[in-house]
């Protein structure tokens, strides 16, 4: 994120440490930043409101707020770029609203970047109309944008076929699993012996090494 209390901070770390990071797109939490400009503060805040006001509000295109997306999305590029002295490679949205239909539909990321598609979902866990709706979603940003060929959450953990479900789908195509390491599940899952369990023998991205997986890393591997 940028223009938050500890941007400036965190970007420093990343370009000392080499982190591969990319830009996650603030439309729903307020700007935290002293610094932040007035006027963006107040775009973004005519975004947070409409965007938590419902949760079908981001499939639905606010025309009187086109200025406001464009403004906004348009300034954390390019705050991204200073920090980081280079344009972001990748892109994703907190509460995942860089897919939201002001976003989407008046096409204000990058063409090129690769972009965070829809979360992917098993058979059975989604109606019908949900998964069509993600489905056109997903087309129309694959027109423009780089994206993997499937996204899961990491959680839940139970039932364990869930996960060899995921993992079997990522030994033939490209996979992103989401994984939120302040919950406590998680965190022990993804820092104990189970993650190289689960990932072992599976071509993993560059920069995304697990510690016992010993096939070759190549940019561009699955994950």
């Amino acid at each position: 994120m940028v223009f938050m209390s500890d941007t400036e901070r965190s970007a420093l770390l990343a370009r000392e440490h080499a982190v591969d990071a990319g830009l996650h797109l603030n439309l729903t939490l307020p700007f935290s930043d002293p610094a932040c400009p007035s006027k963006l503060i107040e775009r973004q805040r005519k975004l947070v409101g409409f965007l938590t006001r419902h949760p079908l509000a981001r499939v639905v295109f606010h025309p009187g707020l086109m200025n406001s997306f464009e403004y906004v999305v348009k300034f954390q590029l390019d705050e991204f770029s200073r920090l980081y002295g280079r344009p972001p490679e990748r892109i994703d949205g907190h509460h995942h609203v860089h897919l939201c239909a002001n976003v989407l539909f008046g096409s204000l990321l990058p063409k090129g970047t690769t972009v965070r598609r829809n979360f992917s979902f098993l058979p059975g866990e989604k109606g019908l109309a949900n998964r069509l709706y993600r489905k056109a979603m997903d087309g129309k940003l694959a027109r423009r944008h780089v994206m993997v060929d499937f996204l899961f959450p990491l959680a839940p953990l139970e039932p364990r076929a869930r996960l060899e479900r995921v993992r079997s789908l990522a030994e033939q195509h490209v996979v992103e699993v989401e994984t939120h390491p302040i919950n406590a599940d998680e965190y022990k899952f993804l820092t104990g012996e189970e993650v190289v369990r689960w990932t072992k023998g599976m071509p993993i991205a560059a920069r995304f090494y697990t510690a016992g997986n010993d096939r070759n890393i190549m940019q561009g591997a699955r994950t």
